[in-house]
């Protein structure tokens, strides 16, 4: 049975520094400790290729000839034991007095350079509810007194999502339309949301398939895990109110979901692992949700921020307020959970299946990660530093998703930003 500590090895030493001086910086989200993947291709080239974030510098792994083929998922299908193989080779082969800086020196394009595409082909997305502080916080608005209902504490909650609709930090989109039944109306109307909202979460990308019958046990969930990156589920709050019975979201959630461009491994978020959250009075798990490392060290200890810059202040030349901080350690439910219970029916997760964690609340206020829960459901505006109010996202605004982790001991590492912007609604549809 692994423990935290036979996790960490050479490539998390807190001394070690990259011939890359951008990544010896301890600002960056992207020191050699860190080594994310994702796909990209610079503007002389067409072609979709594999690379490492390095400091403010991408790594071309096939050019490196780290790999041969430009596939992710391909990466992706090997397995924890080659991810972890490759990533050794990679750290000593970046790190100050390396032999191969001169080769793979001509490997580094700046990542300012290049175009950035969805870190691997996503052939399917279930997003889960895990954050339990966000669970309770809409519950209330809804129902006071019994926030949580009753399955919540026992079984991982999800539904399917659209996977064509995802995109990669950077894009924009129009508001979505829809259909919504405004308060005290008795016919429904069609028209652009009004109660456009976003959702922080934590992406979870799947690695390695299981066989289509055969649940994956939560001993070996995490082999099918290659890493995390940072997701924005845009949801349109009006027409999920009126589409969400008795099936659950449809087009309050189909229209654009924004993930991060890197996926940051397994390996390199071992330092920051942490034990799974239980509550006094909880119940106690299923058997096939709980193993005893899941218990110590399931949870990850990923410090997430949310940032909304408004058409103004993109004016103004200012990158926006902070709305928010939470941490990923507060879900309920962790990733190795979410592979266990998504399997256990005999479903086949396969390589680049991305599971959303559901949004990360923190349990005070100003910890939300939504605007439905900052300004109450819109009962209380948030008021910008140059003085606009925001109940719900407006056209023109643009929310940027960070996440990082630090310990003590440790390198600092992050996830870099997911960022998606809204644009007016289509205006050629027949309301």
């Amino acid at each position: 049975m692994s423990t935290q500590a036979s996790l960490i090895d050479a490539t998390h030493d807190p001394a070690l520094e990259s011939w890359v001086e951008s990544a010896n910086d301890p600002a960056t989200d992207f020191p050699i400790q860190n080594l994310p993947f994702g796909r990209f291709h610079d503007k002389a080239s067409g072609s979709w290729r594999i690379g490492v974030a390095i400091g403010d510098q991408l790594l071309d792994l096939q050019q490196a000839q780290f790999v041969h083929h430009d596939d992710t998922n391909s990466l992706m299908r090997a397995g924890p034991a080659a991810r972890k193989l490759l990533r050794g080779r990679l750290s000593e082969a970046l790190a100050r007095g390396s032999s191969e800086q001169t080769r793979l020196q001509r490997c580094l394009m700046p990542q300012a350079d290049v175009q950035m595409d969805l870190p691997c082909q996503i052939g399917a997305y279930t997003d889960f509810y895990a954050g339990i502080h966000h669970a309770t916080a809409v519950g209330k608005l809804f129902r006071p007194d019994n926030p949580l209902l009753p399955n919540y504490k026992w079984v991982p909650i999800g539904y399917h999502g659209r996977a064509s609709s995802i995109g990669v930090s950077g894009e924009s989109f129009p508001r979505p339309l829809g259909q919504s039944m405004p308060s005290n109306a008795v016919v429904p109307v069609v028209g652009p949301s009004k109660r456009l909202d976003y959702e922080l979460e934590v992406a979870v990308f799947v690695g390695t398939s299981n066989i289509r019958g055969e649940p994956v046990p939560i001993e070996r969930a995490e082999d099918h895990i290659f890493g995390f990156g940072l997701l924005n589920d845009w949801s349109a709050r009006d027409i999920q109110a009126w589409e969400y019975q008795p099936l659950g979201p449809f087009l309050s959630k189909n229209f654009a979901t924004t993930v991060s461009p890197w996926i940051v491994t397994l390996e390199a978020l071992a330092p920051f692992r942490a034990p799974l959250a239980r509550r006094a009075g909880d119940p106690a798990l299923l058997a096939y949700l709980d193993s005893q490392f899941n218990r110590d060290a399931g949870a990850f200890d990923v410090t997430l921020e949310v940032w909304l810059q408004t058409a103004r202040m993109r004016a103004a030349d200012y990158a926006g307020d902070g709305l928010s901080v939470s941490s990923f350690r507060d879900a309920y439910w962790t990733a190795a959970q979410m592979v266990a219970h998504h399997t256990m029916g005999g479903c086949n997760l396969q390589s680049g299946d991305l599971l959303g964690s559901g949004t990360l609340s923190g349990p005070y206020a100003r910890q939300g990660g939504s605007l439905l829960e900052l300004t109450a459901a819109g009962t209380n505006p948030l008021t910008l530093s140059n003085g606009e109010q925001r109940t719900f996202v407006e056209d023109g605004d643009t929310v940027v998703m960070r996440g990082s982790c630090e310990r003590a001991g440790y390198r600092r590492i992050g996830f870099g930003e997911c960022r998606g912007t809204v644009l007016p609604a289509h205006q050629s549809f027949k309301t």
